[in-house]
């Protein structure tokens, strides 16, 4: 992407106009080519003289919107990439927008864990539809489920109307990358669905325990009312196992009527075997586990999109998604763990299992919410956070099973003996 004539464009001016940063003349140089007017020649000139330094990617919380009060979208980077995660709570995007508040996408080293379906286009192919956008566009890609985020009663987010997501953004509850081990991230939406509040917290870790670092997503739902909750996860790979048992039907049906779930094929069915869900798959030659919180109504559903697509416009994405019938106050907790490695020239796996024993919801009500992670050596990392109080200052106590936990900010993450 960084070669497009958009980013040429970008870089250039920005550094011309924007304070002459030596950063952007590391991408520039790599661009391999400028613009051919003032900001071109800035960066041509700098280059020349030798005043390129190298572009670090950091974590970065961008605001949204006039005046950056709109949302926005953070990125949260581990080491060179290990991991990165972008997280998306911004304002709808005028036209262009979807219906997807606090979805986001997952990369180890560049390449995608868990993707967001962008448009449905073939970008100047005339075959199809001249290149423009397909009529897929609105009946899959713009709708919630399309993206990884909680979908209620099988309806978009602000009834998938542009007049209505137009007029609303999420907000950002809080934000910290200041220590590279523990970087976090929280949004609030209160508008997507009338009566619900969502706020999900994302959390890239990095625990000496295990081998790379991992994702931790904590999504809070707190509505006047039950609901059916989607929360899919669209994965890159194939299925390597899980720990519930599930059938699959002799012929495919689908999902749903409309609101973009008559385009995924039902492909499996099942329910928690355990108080844990485990699906890992392999991808790209690494192995990912996704584990998350049972709860007692959750089905766990195979899906496939191509369904209602005659034209095969829509690519035949997989995606694992967790269903949670009745329910009101609810607490969707998952952590997606990279680990390990298959090489086909040895035809050898390595590390290809998950390194945690239990995931567990230990507290939860409208002040403090905490999460355990239990390793198979048997040592226990806690995650809390102030559900009230994002503010740095703050001290906070809370007790669990006769033990009591002390802090200051939004949240802990601790090492327990």
């Amino acid at each position: 992407m960084l070669q497009t004539s958009a980013a040429v464009t970008a870089v250039d001016i920005a550094y011309h106009i924007g304070g002459q940063d030596p950063r952007l003349l590391g991408i520039a140089e790599k661009q391999g080519r400028v613009l051919l007017d003032d900001a071109g020649i800035s960066v041509a000139l700098a280059i020349r003289d030798g005043k390129t330094q190298p572009f670090e990617k950091r974590s970065v919380n961008l605001s949204d919107g006039p005046g950056g009060k709109q949302g926005g979208v953070a990125v949260l980077r581990h080491g060179n990439e290990d991991l990165t995660l972008v997280y998306k709570y911004a304002a709808q995007g005028l036209s262009h927008g979807h219906y997807d508040k606090l979805s986001f996408s997952l990369y180890e080293k560049g390449e995608e864990v868990l993707q967001d379906y962008g448009l449905v286009r073939f970008v100047n192919i005339e075959q199809k539809g001249g290149g423009n956008y397909l009529k897929e566009n609105k009946t899959w890609a713009k709708q919630t489920i399309a993206h990884n985020t909680l979908t209620q009663n099988e309806t978009s987010h602000f009834q998938g109307k542009y007049e209505i997501g137009s007029q609303h953004h999420s907000d950002l509850y809080f934000y910290d990358d200041s220590n590279p081990d523990v970087q976090v991230v929280s949004a609030t939406e209160t508008n997507a669905y009338p009566g619900t509040e969502m706020r999900r917290t994302m959390a890239i870790i990095k625990n000496e325990r295990f081998e790379k670092p991992f994702l931790l997503d904590i999504m809070k739902v707190v509505s006047d009312k039950q609901n059916q909750y989607d929360l899919p996860f669209y994965y890159m790979g194939q299925i390597i196992e899980v720990n519930f048992d599930y059938t699959t039907p002799a012929e495919l049906g689908v999902l749903g009527e409309k609101n973009g779930y008559q385009h995924l094929y039902l492909e499996g069915k099942g329910r928690p075997a355990s108080d844990n869900t485990r699906f890992s798959w392999l991808a790209n030659g690494k192995f990912y586990t996704l584990t998350s919180v049972a709860d007692t109504s959750d089905e766990l559903l195979f899906t496939r999109l191509g369904a209602n697509d005659p034209e095969f416009n829509l690519r035949r994405d997989p995606a694992f998604m967790v269903r949670r019938n009745g329910a009101g106050n609810t607490v969707f907790v998952t952590v997606v763990e990279p680990h390990g490695s298959y090489s086909p020239v040895s035809e050898s796996a390595l590390n290809s299992n998950s390194n945690i024993a239990e995931l567990n919801l230990v507290h939860d009500d409208e002040n403090y919410t905490a999460i355990s992670i239990e390793d198979m050596e048997g040592h226990t990392s806690m995650f809390i956070m102030s559900n009230l109080d994002a503010t740095s200052s703050t001290r906070h106590e809370l007790t669990i099973d006769g033990k009591k936990y002390s802090w200051s900010g939004p949240y802990t993450y601790l090492e327990l003996e």
